[in-house]
């Protein structure tokens, strides 16, 4: 687990690359990804209550074949990273004794689904 590198859930950003990486339940966020949400925010806020929200912006559209091409190894990065939380949460469950069963349906899949995904067994 140790030569997983630590990414950004939302913009895919290694934690080298960033100030600060926040920790979550399986997510990180970056210094800059919580500035981004706080404008936002601020934006939301400055709208009068009966005007709609801000729509977010499909910034994949203006994307570049190139900057697709280079976030693409930072997003599988972070589904890695996801699939390392998850594994290591799994595996908390199962010390405690959780059924497969209720593992699968946390995670809206069978038991079956669950325990070939997690049990490390074939």
């Amino acid at each position: 687990m140790s030569d997983v590198k630590l990414n950004c859930s939302f913009c895919a950003k290694p934690a080298d690359a960033v100030e600060k990486l926040i920790a979550g339940p399986g997510v990180y966020i970056c210094n800059e990804c919580v500035g981004l949400c706080n404008d936002v925010l601020g934006i939301e806020r400055q709208q009068a209550p009966d005007e709609p929200a801000t729509p977010l912006p499909v910034w994949e559209e203006s994307m570049t074949d190139e900057q697709i091409l280079d976030v693409l190894p930072r997003i599988a990065a972070v589904g890695v990273q996801t699939e390392v939380s998850l594994q290591r949460l799994v595996t908390i469950l199962r010390e405690r004794r959780v059924t497969w069963a209720r593992i699968g349906s946390a995670l809206q899949i069978t038991r079956q689904s669950a325990w070939e995904r997690f049990s490390g067994e074939e």
